[in-house]
């Protein structure tokens, strides 16, 4: 539907992104795991996956050569630090859903209007009068393609971060708590798989159904997919999935919880 496209092309598509960078992170297992150092050639390795392992290495050392506890770490503060553009992204979200909402008879009305209509006059001049609906409410529908920068920024820090993961061989000779780093553990895999699956369920809370119900078969690509990688990678992986799911699952329930109640304030006044 018209009224919606414009609103909800990142929500869906957010999801197939995340699952294609997990795919990319998947792919091109040949020379990209090799042990990552100063002398790694390459502008990403260089200044991206090294500085990561460093971070990975001098963190552990701290805590007592603690890798675990390390890459725990690491991802909380760069969810922290990621924090600002996801609440910002989450506030306009809230924003234009609850102005879609209050334009949707108006834009029912101008639908059905041109839903028999299908010559490009009819289709051109429907496009106009949506148009200045959206003036007439002050809402400018491209406002919600803002919602890009996040992913944008996220993924080549989270995909460093995980080649780091993947390129720093002390890693592997340490375990936590009940698993080794370096081996592929299945309770972390079904830890991390449960988690993402959740995290997903959390962002449809107040979706609209027809919404859930397109982004229901995306939404499962990256629980499978991060499944399938974690089965026969080393356990590392698994728990830094697992730690950055809990921690977007309860960001999402958090920041939901404090726009939706300013919206009711700020209608309420």
């Amino acid at each position: 539907m018209e009224s919606k496209s414009v609103f909800t092309f990142f929500k869906k598509y957010s999801i197939l992104l995340g699952a294609l960078s997990l795919l990319l992170l998947s792919g091109c297992q040949s020379a990209t795991f090799e042990p990552i150092n100063a002398n790694s050639t390459g502008f990403f390795d260089h200044n991206f996956v090294y500085p990561f392992s460093l971070l990975i290495k001098g963190i552990a050392g701290f805590f007592n050569d603690n890798y675990g506890l390390s890459i725990i770490i690491i991802t909380l503060v760069i969810r922290l630090l990621l924090m600002p553009f996801i609440l910002k992204q989450t506030k306009n979200s809230v924003q234009m859903k609850e102005k879609m909402e209050k334009i949707k008879p108006e834009l029912n009305a101008l639908q059905e209007k041109y839903k028999d209509k299908k010559d490009v006059e009819s289709k051109t001049k429907m496009q106009q009068e949506m148009m200045e609906l959206y003036q007439k409410h002050n809402m400018n529908p491209l406002a919600s393609l803002g919602g890009c920068l996040p992913i944008m920024i996220q993924f080549p820090i989270l995909i460093a971060f995980y080649y780091a993961i993947r390129r720093t061989p002390e890693i592997a000779t340490h375990s936590f708590l009940w698993f080794d780093l370096g081996q592929s553990d299945m309770v972390m895999t079904i830890l991390a798989v449960v988690i993402y699956f959740i995290q997903f369920k959390v962002s449809q809370i107040g979706m609209d159904p027809k919404l859930k119900q397109q982004m229901a078969i995306m939404g499962l690509m990256s629980p499978i997919m991060i499944g399938v990688i974690s089965l026969s990678a080393p356990a590392a992986l698994p728990l830094y999935w697992t730690v950055g799911g809990l921690f977007m699952i309860v960001q999402t329930i958090i920041s939901r919880k404090i726009y939706a109640s300013a919206s009711n304030s700020t209608e309420s006044k």
